[in-house]
């Protein structure tokens, strides 16, 4: 079986990785990005082609003979590539983590009888498919909580961050409102917003703040209290509001000597080099997922926990594992005919199988991303 993947970024390689072991599967990688690329050449003997895949045309012509395809693009160019995948009627996994509606392209999906399961990553990803797992347990549910975040273990000042994605990415994080359910109504707050402090084992006390991460669980989950909250060291918070809030991650121009820039340019060209995750940097994941509800008339409160370090063997980013693998594990998955649903998939979805979850969590364990699971009754 051909594999495509589109994008050989911080996740995108090491998905290429781990799927080039698999003797049944042929892995093609695209990218822009000569040197990313060549390192894969180099080290692993994937194939390779340098293309720019913000043309429809190239995308096309490279997946034309795949049998299935990641779409590892950036988010703000991952729904055209998905359309474009869907088009040609390739079944797909996508991280991309675009910020459009992706119940636009069911109805594609469905005339071209393709599987497209978006949002295959930790979280959103991982966490909507263990939210939806238990939902599908329980005969009600009444609270989905997710709390996660990738960070360096070296806190370095001022940031005592490094980013384990797309960095602009990231700052959607900071800047996109939050939407959550509180008492069965959809609300937004401002990124950022209503911190809480949170004690982890293995890393200490950490805050977290709304993000909008919760995505298709909005609409698809009946459940009247539901939120998405991303991790970071104490202090960040304030840090990330003094630059939005001053404008550093605007988009709108402004006239500086008499030149016209994105503020939003600048702040990129400052922050970003401080941000990179070097090779041999290592990250943390951490994650926890609490959904809570009624089963035969008991309150039972499900807890998943994720705490997962770099791979000093590997030399993979820890945030890349947790993503990635999710990713390969899907596209496995699907090639084992384990999940049939034509359409757009979101995640969640793909918690309504058993045997699928289980599949997905026996492969990352084998690949050291271990899920702990707690059952607890109220």
């Amino acid at each position: 079986m051909k594999i495509v993947v589109l994008g050989a970024g911080l996740v995108g390689s090491p998905m290429a990785i781990d799927l080039a072991k698999d003797e049944n599967f042929d892995v093609l990688v695209a990218d822009k990005n000569a040197s990313a690329l060549k390192k894969l050449e180099q080290n692993y003997g994937i194939k390779t082609i340098k293309k720019d895949l913000r043309s429809e045309n190239n995308v096309s012509e490279i997946i034309s003979d795949a049998d299935y395809v990641i779409n590892a693009v950036p988010g703000f160019m991952g729904y055209e590539t998905l359309q474009t995948i869907i088009k040609n009627g390739k079944d797909v996994v996508d991280i991309s983590f675009f910020a459009e509606d992706p119940f636009q392209l069911d109805k594609l999906a469905k005339e071209k009888g393709v599987i497209a399961i978006m949002d295959c990553g930790v979280a959103p990803g991982m966490s909507n498919i263990l939210t939806g797992y238990v939902h599908n347990i329980l005969d009600k549910t009444e609270l989905a909580l997710t709390y996660v975040g990738g960070l360096p273990e070296k806190r370095e000042w001022p940031y005592e961050y490094k980013a384990v994605f797309s960095p602009i990415d990231v700052i959607e994080e900071y800047t996109r409102p939050a939407r959550i359910v509180e008492n069965g109504e959809l609300v937004i707050r401002p990124a950022l917003s209503e911190p809480e402090l949170l004690n982890f084992p293995q890393i200490g006390t950490l805050e977290a703040f709304n993000s909008d991460g919760l995505r298709s669980l909005a609409k698809t989950i009946d459940c009247p209290n539901m939120k998405e909250k991303t991790l970071r060291y104490m202090g960040h918070i304030d840090k990330m509001k003094v630059l939005r809030d001053t404008g550093f991650f605007s988009y709108d121009e402004i006239e500086v000597n008499g030149k016209m820039i994105k503020p939003i340019d600048l702040t990129t060209r400052l922050l970003f080099p401080k941000w990179k995750l070097e090779e041999g940097e290592v990250d943390i994941t951490v994650m926890q997922i609490i959904v809570e509800g009624i089963k035969a008339g008991k309150k039972l409160r499900y807890v998943y926990d994720l705490y997962d370090k770099y791979n000093e063997k590997s030399k993979i980013h820890s945030m890349a594992r947790t993503t990635g693998y999710t990713a390969t594990m899907a596209v496995r998955m699907l090639a084992k005919g384990l999940y049939k649903d034509v359409g757009l998939s979101v995640p969640e979805y793909i918690g309504k199988y058993p045997n699928c979850v289980e599949f997905l969590l026996s492969g990352l364990r084998e690949r050291g991303v271990v899920y702990k699971e707690t059952i607890e009754e109220k």
